[in-house]
């Protein structure tokens, strides 16, 4: 086969070389516009897997490569004068040249002819005279630029502005991040050590920061020197370098591209590397998929019938891998563009989250990594929670937490969950077993689902109330029973169906059906229906914000006096409080409605009527969805003030969830989903947070409440799955502080032995 390869940086030259490996009899040829030496860039980070990957492809070059490298296993944060060090990270650093020229020195070896100082033919040309065109130029490809209406390139500019130096200073102890507070903002470094006299030192920043330094008006010597004083106390004496010798000016500043191709492959032509997708340097991947890339496209050259086989299989598990990679590197890039809200944290706290910024490393996985540095900021969390500080180490989730006078034991959640099992809005022995249950199964706060405040807000026959005294009877025994049995707190979430009232039971009927018979006339903030099929609500007049207002009013009456310990306004989902939230669904001319001020109005007078009559000593929460996934809707720049104006108006917590307002919106699923609303609102404003949405397991719920994420940490499958769910948790992290119910200690004590079993298993 007679191969172009249209590029010499790692992808291509690797490319060739594995090809040659496969195949010695393969005529490759690598173009490439710049000279032998040149290059770009400083040094390169390879983890300890993808070491793994490069010695089985191709062993002498890999020890070439591994002969030349800076080893480091740990990771320091520098913030607010405090370096904190955690290990266990295994990296490792080589100069870009130097692996350009070990990698040239392989390729000659294997007899790939590589052309330096040349520019390549017109790809058209390329296409007849090669059976493979491989398209390995760059970021800023222009294979892919020529073809893009066959690649279709998704090319997104980021947010913040960043440059590559270099340093003769040492960091061959600890791959850094340092943070420099100036008069003209937060700028920040990312420094690793990648040969015996040099590291690599990207500077950072948000645009605004970058303005008001003036970078954009100074010298390319200018910009290195300013950059050299922010940093001069971390630098030792020594100099900023820039290598970047044909940029000028600002332009040695840039902002990241994120790329990913649609299509990967066109005729003879298929793109590898920056060129089909790239990853941010903040995770350290990009040299790691052009390598992984590089190996895959050359093994299936060589076990796929065609080329056109080869190719297809290669986008399509390529891909996945590459959006993987690009999931935890957005996560991550998402985290410096945002750090500013991190920055006041203490250097503990700040330290975990940069750690787990990308979410490819979990709380377990930093025990695994560093057991003495975790345990350490364990303890934090819990002295910052209340606890002695000579008291026994408990993970996160176990740390008690406070709301005026309500004291939770630890921070798990039972989520509101609809059981759908009302009989005339009234509970039965259905909901006593259920939240009875999970009430003894160690979950600190249990919420009821949304219990209605009048049977036209009830979203089907069998949603539960809080308008008639049966109603407040039933729920009374219930508390009563968590009260006198557990330790929990009992929280009673209060809403309006609104727009989506009169439907069907979903696990008999259908999701959203309208009711066979018997439907009930609904209101709502605009007459709009959830679904063609459903009915058309009523705008509501002043005279019913009034009627259902004070209804809300009387439910929070009738809450207190069935024992909650803590009430929640439904102001989410697209129920009837969000309906007046959301400009989707409130189309309306009068005071409530039009901007967020207006359409805040209803809403916030009905909390804070409740909020009057709910005693002062008792918290009060509100569910809000933090994005309607939909054009047009409620973002999360928004759901920042609307959180805020709830907590002005009295609210304790906010319980941060998302969507469900509109049919038509296009939600962004996957584990945690909607945590990185509940982490801007925490810590953008201070105002107290509940996660939720597809957290699954006690790993995750460490990890969010360590970060800073959130405060409480909500579950719902988990919990239907498991009424013990907490309680179970706490055997499989060794905890043996959680209360079980006095009858069941003989289960809690033979799950410890079972556990004890396992763990002498493993040893073995």
């Amino acid at each position: 086969m007679r191969i172009a390869c249209l590029g010499g940086g790692p992808a291509g030259l690797y490319f060739a070389i594995s090809m040659k490996l496969r195949d010695p009899a393969h005529e490759v040829v690598v173009f490439e516009r710049n000279k032998a030496n040149d290059t770009f860039g400083w040094g390169v980070v390879l983890s300890d897997d993808a070491l793994e990957n490069l010695e089985t492809n191709d062993p002498k070059s890999a020890q070439a490569i591994r002969d030349h490298f800076a080893y480091w296993d740990d990771i320091a944060v520098v913030h607010d004068g405090v370096r904190t060090v955690s290990g266990g990270h295994g990296f490792a650093g080589i100069g870009r040249k130097q692996m350009l020229i070990l990698l040239q020195e392989r390729a000659r070896e294997l007899g790939v002819d590589l052309r330096f100082e040349t520019e390549f033919a017109e790809v058209e040309q390329l296409k007849k005279d090669y059976d493979l065109v491989v398209a390995c130029d760059g970021i800023n490809s222009k294979v892919r630029n020529d073809y893009a209406e066959h690649f279709k390139p998704n090319i997104e500019i980021r947010a913040c502005k960043f440059i590559w130096l270099g340093t003769h200073q040492k960091f061959d102890d600890a791959f850094t991040f340092i943070f420099e507070k100036t008069e003209h903002g937060w700028i920040w470094a990312h420094v690793y050590q990648f040969d015996a006299d040099t590291a690599t030192f990207i500077v950072e920043c948000a645009q605004d920061t970058w303005d008001r330094f003036g970078f954009e008006h100074m010298t390319k010597e200018e910009i290195v020197e300013t950059c050299r004083k922010v940093f001069a106390s971390h630098l030792g004496g020594h100099e900023l370098m820039s290598n970047a010798a044909h940029l000028r000016g600002s332009a040695v500043f840039m902002n990241f591209p994120r790329v990913l191709c649609e299509t990967w492959h066109h005729e003879n032509i298929v793109l590898l590397g920056d060129a089909s997708a790239t990853a941010h340097f903040s995770i350290g991947s990009g040299s790691r998929l052009a390598f992984d890339s590089a190996i895959a496209l050359a093994d299936y050259l060589h076990s796929e019938p065609t080329m056109e086989a080869a190719f297809r299989r290669y986008q399509d598990e390529r891909r996945i891998e590459v959006l993987r990679l690009q999931s935890a590197a957005r996560n991550s890039l998402e985290w410096f563009e945002s750090v500013e809200r991190y920055l006041d944290m203490d250097p503990v706290q700040f330290n975990y989250s940069l750690l787990t910024r990308s979410q490819r490393i979990s709380h377990e996985n930093l025990r695994l990594r560093d057991p003495e540095w975790l345990q350490t900021a364990e303890r934090w969390f819990q002295t910052q929670a209340g606890v002695a500080a000579d008291a026994p180490v408990r993970a996160p989730m176990f740390a008690p937490f406070k709301l005026r006078d309500m004291a939770l034991k630890n921070r798990i959640v039972l989520s509101p969950m609809a059981q759908y099992k009302a009989v005339d809005g009234c509970p039965t022995d259905w909901h006593l077993v259920h939240y009875g249950e999970r009430a003894k199964g160690g979950a600190a706060l249990i919420y009821t689902e949304m219990t209605c405040v009048s049977a036209e807000g009830r979203i089907t026959p069998g949603c539960p109330g809080l308008y008639a005294p049966e109603h407040e009877a039933a729920w009374k025994r219930l508390a009563d029973f968590i009260h006198t049995e557990t330790d929990a707190k009992f929280c009673m979430q209060i809403g309006h169906a609104g727009r989506k009232a009169s439907t069907g039971v979903p696990w008999k009927e259908g999701i959203d059906r309208p009711l066979t018979e018997g439907n009930w006339p609904i209101i709502g903030a605009s007459p709009l229906p959830y679904r063609d099929i459903n009915q058309v609500p009523r705008e509501m007049t002043q005279a019913d914000l009034d009627t259902v207002k004070a209804q809300f009013v009387a439910a929070a009456q009738m809450a207190e006096r069935a024992g909650a310990d803590m009430i929640e306004l439904h102001a989410a989902h697209g129920y009837l409080i969000a309906s007046f939230i959301s400009p989707i669904t409130n189309k309306r001319g009068d005071a409530y409605g039009g901007s967020l001020e207006n359409r805040m109005r209803w809403p916030l007078e009905v909390f804070a009527a409740m909020r009057a009559v709910w005693p002062d000593h008792k918290p009060m929460s509100v569910r809000i969805s933090a994005h309607d996934w939909i054009d047009g809707g409620v973002t999360p720049d928004e759901a920042v003030e609307i959180a805020k104006a709830f907590h002005t108006a009295g609210a304790d917590i906010i319980d941060v969830s998302s969507g469900q307002t509109d049919p038509a919106e296009e939600p962004i699923y996957g584990r945690m989903f909607q945590t990185p609303f509940s982490d801007r609102i925490r810590n953008e404003t201070g105002i107290n947070t509940m996660a939720v949405g597809n957290i699954s397991d006690w790993d995750q719920v460490n990890g969010i409440l360590m970060a800073g994420r959130a405060d409480l940490v909500c579950l719902a499958r988990a919990h239907l799955a498991d009424p013990f769910w907490t309680l179970h948790a706490a055997v499989e992290q060794g905890d043996e502080a959680s209360t079980w119910p006095g009858p069941y200690k003989g289960g809690r004590d033979l799950a410890f032995r079972l556990r004890e079993r396992q763990q002498e298993q493993l040893r073995a």
